[in-house]
C-alpha cells in the first residue's frame, strides 16, 4: 500500500497530545494536533513573545504563516523583536482570542532561527501571498523578503513544546510532546 505524505500546517511534526487533568474538565478530551496546527495557521494575527537582553518580556502582534514543519514570521532588522532574538532566540507564538466560552488558544514555544535559504524564502513568500489580501507582495531576494523596498528578515520557529487551551464546555488543556 503506498504511503502518503502528511499535508496541512505542521503536518510533518509527530506530536503526541496529552490532556492535563489539573486544568481540564473531567469530560474534556485532548485536542488533536491537527486542530491546534489549523488554529495557528488560520490566525490572521498572532502574538510573538521575546525576551529583551535585560530580561524584560516583549510581546507584539504579527502575521504568521505556517508550513508543513514550522511557523514563520518576518520583521525588520531595526525592530525590537529582531534585537531580542539576536540576544535570545527563544520565543512563544500565541494564537487565540479573548472569548471565554468558546474557541481554541494555541501556544507554540521554540527557537526562532533566521532563514536565508532562497528556496525556503520563496516558499514563505508564497505562503504570505496565498493567505494575505495582496497588501504584502513579498519577494525573496538576497536572503530576505522585500516588499516595495522594505526589507524583512524571516524567522522559522519549530516547536519544542506546544499547548492548546479548549474553552467552553468542556474546558481542556492539552500539551503536545514532540
Amino acid at each position: 500500500m503506498p504511503t502518503t505524505q502528511p499535508t496541512g500546517p505542521l503536518a510533518t511534526l509527530h506530536a503526541r497530545p496529552e490532556l492535563d487533568p489539573r486544568y481540564s474538565d473531567p469530560a474534556a478530551e485532548p485536542t488533536p494536533w491537527e486542530a491546534a496546527a489549523r488554529r495557528l495557521a488560520g490566525a490572521e494575527v498572532a502574538w510573538i513573545v521575546t525576551v529583551r537582553p535585560d530580561g524584560r518580556p516583549h510581546a507584539t502582534p504579527m502575521v504568521p504563516v505556517v508550513g508543513a514543519d514550522a511557523a514563520y514570521f518576518h520583521t525588520g532588522a531595526t525592530e525590537v523583536k529582531h534585537a531580542n532574538l539576536h540576544a535570545n532566540p527563544r520565543v512563544l507564538v500565541l494564537a487565540g482570542d479573548t472569548a471565554w466560552e468558546s474557541g481554541l488558544d494555541v501556544v507554540l514555544e521554540g527557537v526562532a532561527t533566521p532563514v536565508t535559504d532562497q528556496a525556503v524564502l520563496e516558499q514563505v513568500a508564497g505562503l504570505y501571498r496565498a493567505r494575505w489580501d495582496g497588501r504584502w507582495r513579498l519577494d525573496a531576494r538576497d536572503g530576505t523578503l522585500s516588499d516595495d523596498g522594505i526589507v524583512s528578515v524571516v524567522f522559522e520557529v519549530r516547536p519544542d513544546r506546544s499547548y492548546a487551551y479548549a474553552k467552553g464546555d468542556p474546558f481542556g488543556q492539552t500539551r503536545f510532546r514532540f
